[in-house]
């Protein structure tokens, strides 16, 4: 996709073939337009681009047969502080915030009144699918959010431990479970910060042959110390590697846009020698509906 396209039929009715109805629909420079089902989420960095997204989508709409229900609005902070639930521009005020989207046959809840997220982060849709064709025995997924990661993975047959500050994320994470019908048993929801499990882990000498880490780019623990990707996400990836097994995978990922996928991968060697390890590096395919740089840079390691 080329920055400011619009999506064609034919990539709709593709994703639609997949079981696929959450996925970007337009990326400009301040801002983009994606689609949960049958609504859609207008992020923005200013007024003007809210509204060509919006004039867009309604042009968009009509030429690709898409029928809109209705339409949310986000304002893009530069701080993490300033964050906002999405506001409804247009449509139905009183049908319910909370609605159900699918991405490759798989249902997860979406709710455009918890916070600034819904709860789906679409960029990581071919990281998700090749979890499930890599079917892991067990996953360990670092800042779970609503568990998507793990229903791919669970599905595939994996146990998984799901580790996450918020509870309420994690309630969300376990419903996602029960709308793709998998029990919760044999698998964990942790309410905790990621580095003092990851170092309970590696002192009980616990292993995982999958690890997720993606962590936002700025946050605080329960504690007030504050975790900066840039800074902190090598430490990580060290206390990370403590627990993974022989011939294990680790995806790191992340959003920060200070931090490119040749930056994750120094990290990621630097704490590889560190911890006397060896891997190799790969990529997933971008996903086709954003343009080159949009989506979060991910790389995964596959451990020696």
């Amino acid at each position: 996709m080329k920055k400011g396209e619009w999506i064609d039929r034919e990539m709709l009715g593709a994703f639609e073939s997949d079981g696929t109805n959450a996925h970007r629909l337009c990326t400009i420079d301040n801002g983009w337009a994606e689609r949960f089902g049958d609504d859609v989420l207008i992020s923005f960095r200013s007024d003007a681009a809210r509204d060509r997204l919006a004039s867009e989508l309604t042009e968009w709409s009509k030429s690709a047969g898409f029928q809109c229900n209705r339409v949310f609005g986000r304002f893009l902070p530069r701080k993490n502080e300033e964050r906002e639930t999405p506001k409804l521009l247009s449509g139905n005020e009183t049908e319910s915030l909370q609605t159900i989207v699918t991405e490759n046959q798989f249902k997860f809840g979406i709710d455009f009144g918890a916070g600034y997220s819904a709860g789906l982060f679409i960029d990581q849709r071919e990281n998700r699918r090749f979890v499930g064709q890599l079917k892991p025995k067990r996953v360990l997924n670092c800042f779970a959010y609503t568990c998507s990661f793990s229903v791919a993975a669970a599905a595939a047959g994996a146990k998984t431990m799901n580790v996450d500050l918020s509870k309420k994320s994690l309630e969300r994470g376990r419903h996602n479970f029960s709308l793709n019908s998998l029990s919760t048993d044999g698998h964990q929801f942790v309410a905790d910060d990621v580095r003092p499990v990851l170092r309970r882990l590696a002192r009980r000498g616990e292993k995982f042959d999958m690890i997720i880490l993606d962590p936002p780019t700025f946050s605080r623990t329960k504690g007030g110390a504050a975790f900066h990707v840039e800074k902190d996400f090598e430490d990580l990836i060290a206390s990370a590697l403590e627990v993974a097994d022989r011939d294990g995978k680790v995806l790191l990922s992340t959003n920060c846009e200070t931090l490119n996928e040749q930056g994750l991968e120094r990290m990621a060697r630097y704490s590889l020698k560190l911890s006397r390890r060896s891997g190799a590096f790969h990529r997933q395919p971008p996903p086709a509906d954003f343009p080159p740089g949009a989506a979060a840079k991910t790389a995964w390691v596959t451990l020696h």
